[in-house]
């Protein structure tokens, strides 16, 4: 379902079952799978790829080379060493007035969906891993890499080329400074 005035460029490969509201621009070379939303006065920028059952909301801005929705990195290793994927089942939700910088790579979710919330920004080269939930309004500089599970609450800034392991949780109005390598949970208000 094709709303009004939707701009679509050259190149681009739509599946099925998919919904773009109005005045949203695709641009060239872009490839978007099966059972996706995107909402209204959005603007897909060229060569990006959105996996299937990704739901991208109102007034979005997703730059070039960007990946949403492709498979985590989620792993069990055997009692022989040997390394299996997790079967991934979640799906990116994105919330309204999100941008989303170039070369960025979100991952769906295992079982639970990833989710970034509204008004948060993402700067170029960004990683987010399977089932990370990130609140509203938070700045994520360049380089940044957040691995699976992990919870961000809202206002959160995080500089550039900073590391944040799995499973914790940075609390509301957190300052992460660049290039730190965050390997605990930090409460709220704290600079790091």
């Amino acid at each position: 379902t094709i709303g009004k005035n939707v701009s679509i460029g050259s190149n681009v490969v739509i599946g099925e079952s998919v919904i773009i509201g109005d005045n949203v621009i695709i641009k060239s070379n872009c490839s978007i799978e099966n059972n996706v939303i995107i909402g209204k006065n959005s603007i897909i920028h060229s060569n990006v790829v959105i996996y299937k059952s990704t739901n991208i909301g109102e007034s979005c801005k997703i730059k070039s080379g960007s990946i949403i929705g492709g498979l985590g990195f989620g792993l069990i290793t055997d009692k022989e060493g040997k390394h299996h994927r997790i079967p991934h089942l979640g799906n990116v939700k994105i919330g309204n007035n999100v941008f989303i910088g170039s070369n960025c790579t979100i991952d769906r979710g295992t079982i639970d969906d990833t989710i970034i919330s509204d008004g948060t920004n993402l700067d170029n080269q960004v990683h987010i891993g399977h089932n990370v939930n990130i609140g509203y309004n938070c700045l994520i500089c360049a380089q940044v890499a957040i691995a699976g599970s992990t919870k961000i609450y809202n206002n959160v800034i995080i500089g550039g080329q900073a590391g944040i392991i799995d499973n914790l949780i940075i609390e509301d109005n957190v300052v992460i400074g660049p290039r730190s390598f965050v390997i605990k949970s930090i409460k709220k208000n704290l600079y790091v």
